[in-house]
């Protein structure tokens, strides 16, 4: 029923694609629609898509990404290793929304915040490895670090990583384009450009006001009515409809995927064997059509992005659709009659509801008889973070297109979060990552990796389901933004900076 009311809904708004019908755009000012309020705007934290493109028009860290997806120095103007296990950035002339130039002791300070024993921070597990932080001089830090890290520059372009002005912890101030001047809770945010930022010429735009829309068919509505020029999460029904729309364009890229994470600490998932029934139960296929309108493909294994050097698009020991084995999984667990179980969803993105339904489906033909839990995405945030799920529906991206972005949500011995399994162990995968970031030569780096996949299928620390296709709709009239590739396209917020209405 809801994925038919859906559809529907999407093919009511389909005429009004057809034509232009859209009002005049506002000159010097974007309106841009998320698909969700963000439920914090903390540096340091990981609540979602929304808050991430919001935090990128607010903050900058040292490092970042072109609109290739290539890394580049952001803070930091140049960068290189320096030893066994030291890197050395050099700072460019910048300041932060307060006046204050970004120097090394900002940088020294904000690490500290980040890896200190109380913090939340999203990185705070993968920059515990730090030892040392040196500032030679104000616009020279060296990191120095447990390890060889090779990634430490990736981990640095994280939109969970900017940098803040020494002592501003309470009431974070940043480095970004923008500041935050108004919102409305729950509503829209106003953000307007500092003056201040580094990169001459930029922001192109004045006023960026982001306003939420969380039904997915009313955030679309928005658009081709004229009240917004961008918006987030184009439903997949309606990519060839904002294609061909004479008024509109669309900017798509396929990184983000769909999986089940499981609770490790209580409930049934504690079993690796009725994780993996799980993995052997669902027809991924029928996610992709009915639930992404074939604009995604099946996806049982690692998801390490295809067209990466460590892809490997016939794993051994992947995940297929067998029910025998699914159910004699089952048995060996002890519950050959299968079990009652309940999964978390969120009815706020369609994406997570439809999948629930087809995995409840799916499990219910083997005798494993799921409820659905579907609350507001702000709750299901809280919830994911405290761990109160036997297991969930979540879509996410790896933190970068190096195969090491997925030890975020792979790796169980790292802080909890909401997008990865919760109280899950994983040492053996912990290990691997860790040589793999220690590692710089690739053909070395690929095996691996190769390994880590091998693991990842036989423990099941969480099920892959589908790669999904993510767009953004916007006017024809918006110039200089669109998504970047794979599994940066989350980052996409970065290019609002060069975005302007033409």
């Amino acid at each position: 029923m809801q994925l038919s009311r859906r559809a529907a809904l999407s093919a009511a708004l389909l005429p009004l694609l057809a034509r232009p019908v859209r009002a005049a755009p506002t000159p010097d000012r974007i309106i841009f629609g998320l698909s969700a309020f963000p439920p914090s705007l903390l540096p340091f934290a990981n609540t979602g898509a929304a808050a991430a493109t919001v935090k990128l028009l607010m903050y900058r860290g040292l490092m970042s990404y072109d609109r290739t997806g290539t890394l580049r120095g952001e803070l930091a103007e140049s960068w290189q290793p320096d030893g066994a296990t030291g890197w050395l950035f050099r700072l460019r002339e910048a300041g932060f929304h307060n006046g204050a130039p970004v120097t090394s002791a900002d940088v020294r300070y904000t690490l500290e915040q980040v890896v200190a024993e109380r913090s939340t921070a999203y990185l705070r597990s993968a920059l515990a490895g730090v030892k040392q932080i040196d500032t030679p001089d104000a616009r020279t830090v060296r990191i120095v670090m447990a390890e060889p890290t090779a990634t430490l520059p990736e981990w640095l372009a994280s939109p969970h990583m900017p940098i803040i002005a020494q002592g501003s912890i309470e009431q974070p101030i940043g480095a970004g384009p923008y500041t935050l001047t108004a919102q409305e809770r729950g509503v829209s945010l106003e953000l307007t450009a500092s003056g201040k930022f580094y990169r001459p010429g930029l922001p192109k735009t004045k006023t960026i006001r982001m306003i939420a829309y969380p039904d997915e068919n009313l955030r679309l509505a928005a658009l081709t009515s004229g009240d917004v020029d961008i918006i987030e999460y184009v439903p997949w029904q309606s990519f060839d409809a904002v294609q061909a729309s004479p008024a509109l364009k669309l900017d798509s890229t396929m990184g983000p995927f769909m999986n089940l994470l499981f609770n490790g600490r209580s409930g049934p998932f504690k079993d690796p064997r009725l994780r993996l029934a799980t993995a052997f139960a669902i027809r991924r296929e029928e996610i992709v059509k009915a639930v992404f309108f074939g604009h995604g493909a099946p996806l049982g294994s690692l998801p390490i992005a295809p067209g990466s050097a460590y892809y490997d698009p016939n794993p051994p020991n992947a995940w297929h659709y067998d029910p025998d084995r699914a159910r004699k999984l089952l048995a060996e667990a002890g519950v050959p009659n299968g079990f009652d179980c309940t999964l978390l969803a969120t009815s706020q993105y369609g994406m997570h509801r439809d999948t629930g339904q087809i995995v409840q489906q799916h499990l219910g033909e083997i005798g494993i008889r799921v409820q659905l839990s579907l609350p507001e995405w702000g709750q299901r945030v809280a919830l994911g973070n405290r761990g109160q799920y036997e297991f969930a529906v979540f879509v996410t991206t790896a933190d970068s297109n190096d195969p090491d972005g997925l030890a975020a949500v792979t790796d169980g011995e790292l802080s909890p979060v909401y997008s990865r399994s919760a109280g899950l162990a994983t040492p053996e995968l912990h290990k691997l990552f860790a040589e793999g970031r220690a590692e710089y030569d690739t053909a070395k780096r690929r095996a691996i990796y190769a390994r880590v996949e091998q693991v990842f299928l036989q423990q099941a620390p969480y099920v892959s389901l589908a790669w999904r296709a993510q767009a953004y709709g916007m006017a024809k009239s918006v110039q200089g933004f669109g998504t970047l590739p794979g599994a940066l396209t989350g980052n996409s917020g970065i290019l609002l900076e060069e975005a302007w209405i033409g």
